[in-house]
Parts: structure tokens; sequence; C-alpha cells
């Protein structure tokens, strides 16, 4: 035999190995998720909305999986982040309400309560089987200056606001990444101030614009990160800051809008945040400017030929608020839905979930399966390889490919919220338990509404179902860990102040 022949069947040998490492071996599936803040059920084209554009979303539902019935893990920001973070619920969790440290000061910035340290958190999972991990947007977990440091929580990669009081400003005069500010083109503002309607004029309106807007700058580093690693697994968090107050958003997105809400007449601040003299026109196009980055970054997996080896998901903190000249009712934000931001109502909790994955996830299905943001922990260790540690959450990932029959089965899903009075609620089938006000009173009465009927939850049936009360008070004993801060017990009557 030659030695030419040789080296081609050496060649032909070698190539055969690798290419069975290969196929037993394959890389591992990227993972984006992608997070709005305070957006309402209602407030996109696949969830009902008929005023305000999201073809994106609408792209994404129809290339995906919508679930109808998908919850946050707790209806306000840091507590939901840190139970998406965590894989636990609100009776376990170790951040259970936004507790603030510092002040809106950009000297005084100081934060929420931050996560400790050696806390289990998804990017420390994903890291341990290969993944290079990102957050790109609001964190609300610490600051570089304590244990919350996402650096120090598993993220390689960091960029946007570490403290969510920051975030009400989406001209801020800076961002962090990896620990430093990085200095933006916009002036330091107040954002709580209002104005005299019987004085304003348009500089008034406009001191609250600036050159720099926080959202494109997630988009844009979004877009390197995604092309930094492409040649390797990456899993890259992107919680947007919109269409949480204060109502701003890039002028031409407000443009779009203007003239198209008969009756639309100026904010002036009377419910905190900045004033705003388009209202619906500028909350309209803080959702459309989301969706059109939602957009760009599919477009982007795309180009990279990254597109069958990536889920990309979408969802949201906590349903739509109340205050900061938001019209709720307006745009049926909350789809008929009960309840706002704070509230363990339905449309307190209840959210947007999307997920795209071509070739694993059929095209245009749709998802009624009980499901919550906890789930996330579960759903990933799935995807990725990892081992999700002792998690409240089951893997989602049987439905989102389609076998149902290998969904694992879940008896119920347990919240508790220390806040707004103190709630809880527990989802069992189409049975929903709510308590409220448990703070002042421990012995609160649980009221039943069945969702199948009754979605808006208008009819009290708990005293025809007695059986089911005392099955959803052996739950709520069960799941109730104490808080290490006695200003999130409330359930535990020994350490409520009366």
């Amino acid at each position: 035999m030659s030695n030419h022949n040789l080296i081609k069947i050496i060649a032909f040998l070698l190539f055969t190995n690798l290419t069975a490492v290969a196929q037993q071996n394959p890389k591992k599936p990227n993972i984006i998720y992608i997070y709005a803040d305070d957006m309402g059920y209602g407030e996109i084209g696949p969830y009902g909305q008929k005023q305000i554009k999201t073809p994106n979303l609408d792209r994404m539902a129809k290339e995906g999986i919508k679930f109808t019935q998908h919850y946050t893990s707790t209806p306000v920001c840091a507590p939901a982040r840190c139970m998406l973070m965590t894989g636990k619920h609100g009776g376990h969790s170790y951040i259970r309400g936004n507790y603030e440290m510092g002040d809106f000061t950009d000297e005084n910035e100081g934060g929420q309560m931050p996560l400790p340290e050696g806390i289990f958190t998804l990017p420390k999972m994903l890291k341990s089987v290969g993944y290079s991990t990102g957050i790109i947007g609001k964190w609300g977990l610490g600051m570089p200056f304590n244990t919350g440091d996402p650096n120090k929580q598993g993220f390689d990669y960091v960029y946007g606001f570490l403290d969510q009081k920051q975030a009400h400003n989406h001209y801020p005069t800076h961002l962090w990444e990896n620990g430093k500010k990085d200095m933006l083109n916009n002036p330091y503002v107040f954002m709580h101030k209002n104005i005299d309607s019987a004085k304003a004029k348009d500089a008034d309106y406009d001191n609250f614009i600036g050159k720099d807007y926080a959202g494109a700058k997630f988009t844009e580093k979004s877009l390197k990160f995604i092309d930094d690693h492409k040649n390797k697994p990456f899993f890259l968090y992107i919680p947007f800051t919109i269409p949480h107050v204060g109502l701003q958003a890039p002028t031409e997105y407000v443009n779009q809008y203007i003239g198209k809400f008969p009756g639309e007449h100026p904010y002036y601040g009377q419910q905190g945040y900045n004033p705003s003299k388009y209202p619906l026109s500028t909350y309209a196009a803080m959702i459309t400017y989301l969706d059109h980055q939602i957009g760009v970054i599919i477009d982007k997996v795309k180009a990279l030929g990254l597109d069958n080896n990536t889920i990309i998901m979408f969802s949201s903190d906590n349903g739509a608020t109340f205050n900061g000249g938001v019209q709720a009712k307006y745009f049926n934000s909350l789809a008929g839905l009960r309840g706002f931001k704070m509230d363990l109502f339905e449309g307190g909790i209840r959210e947007p979930f999307i997920a795209r994955w071509p070739g694993k996830i059929k095209a245009n299905s749709v998802s009624d399966l009980i499901s919550v943001q906890f789930d996330m922990m579960a759903t990933f260790a799935e995807i990725s390889g990892g081992k999700a540690n002792n998690t409240d959450g089951i893997s989602l990932l049987p439905t989102l490919l389609g076998n149902i029959k290998a969904q694992k089965p879940r008896e119920y899903i347990y919240f508790e919220y220390p806040e707004n009075g103190g709630q809880v609620a527990i989802r069992m089938g189409n049975w929903k338990g709510l308590r409220l006000n448990v703070r002042k009173n421990i012995d609160s009465p649980w009221m039943l509404f069945n969702l199948k009927d009754d979605f808006a939850e208008t009819t009290d049936v708990s005293a025809q179902h007695p059986e089911i009360i005392a099955k959803f008070k052996l739950i709520q004993i069960k799941e109730h860990q104490n808080s290490h801060i006695n200003d999130w017990e409330f359930l535990n009557s020994k350490m409520v102040k009366k």
C-alpha cells in the first residue's frame, strides 16, 4: 500500500470517528429568556391586544408555542426575579418583596436586598455544564459591592440596571457593565416630579427625554453577546425594563400612535413617575419598541445559523401597573382578569409565555398547561443536561416539545406575597384559593374561585366547598417556610406584629 493511500485511509477513519463523536455529543441548545417589566396579560397581539402593534411577538407565537395559563411566581419585580433565578416559590424564596436600599439619587444607589453568597441560581447551574452566561437588562437582586453582584451569582457578562429604582428612568445617567459604570449621554432627572397642569409647556415634558435610551443599549449589547458566543452554548437573560413606568419611548415610536387614541390628554405626574404629554401613545410605543427589539434579536439568531439550536422564550415579571399614567382599562391590558401588579388575583400574576425553537417546538401551537416561572430551573436543567438541585418547579420541556403524555403532572402551585396586606394563593386544577390582608388578620378567610367558569374571579364559592378549603389550609402549612426577616413574615402569628 502506498503512503498516499495509507494517508487517505487514516484521514477517512479520523473523519468518521470525529463525526460519530459529534453525533453522540451534539452542541447543547442556546437559551435566550426575554423578560418584560409590568406587562399585562392582554398587552400583546397573541393574547388579544387590538390597539398596540406587536408584529414580532405575533410572529414568535405563530412560529412557536403560546401558553395560556402561565404565572409569574409573585406579583412584583425583585422577588419575581429571585424566584425565576432560583426555582423557588414564595414560601421558600430568599427574596419575597421589594426591600429597597439607598434612594433614587446616583450617589446613593443602593439596590434591593441582595441574594446571599452561595445561593443556587440558573446561571450557576448552566455554567456547570459548559454554558457562557449573560444578563442584559434589569437585575434588582444586588450591587457590585455586596453578595448580590450578578457577576458573583453565575453571570459571566453583566450589563444594565442593578438597582430597579434607577430603572424608573429609561434615559439614565449610567448603566452597569461587569461592576463598572457605563456613563450615558443623559443628565440626571428625578422621575417622580409632577407639573402644574395650568402652566404645562412642551419643555416640561421634554425634560424627561434623553439621548441614550436604555432599551437600545440592551439590544446592542445582546447582539454583541450572541455574536461573541455563537460557537459555544450560551444562556442570555434579557430582562428589558419595558413597559414599566416612567412613560418614555423614542420619539419616532411615539409618533406612530399620536392621534390614534381618541380622548388622549396629558399626564401631569399626579400618580407618581414623570409627566407625559401623550401617555397613551407613549405606553403603546414602549410595547411596540420592545416588540421590535425582540424581532431584531430573533433575526440575529437566524442570521448566524443558530435558529434550530436556540430556544427563545418571552414572559413578564408581573401584571400591568395601576399608576404612573398607565391606563390599563383603555388598552384592556388585563384581558378581563381581576387585579393588577401587587395582587395575587389573576391580573397580577397570569403572564404571557411564548417559546420558539424551530424544528423542536411545533409552530402555532397553544398549551393550557398550568405552569409558573419557577419551573424554568427544572426546564433549563432538562434542556441543558444540568442538575436542578432542590427546586419547587417541574420541567416544561415535554409540553414544549409536544410530548404531552410525558409531562409531569402537578397537584398545585403555591403563591405567597408579604406586601400589600399579606396574601396567599393556591392554584389547583381549575380551583384558585386566595387570602387577603393576612398581616392584619391571621385568620383571614379563604376565597375560592372556579377559573374554568369564572376566570375574572367574581364569585366566591368557598362556602360550597369546605373540603377544598381544608386542603388549601394544609398546603399553606406545608409550603410556608419562615422568612429570614420579620418584614416578610406574616403567616407565623408569633412573629406578626399586631
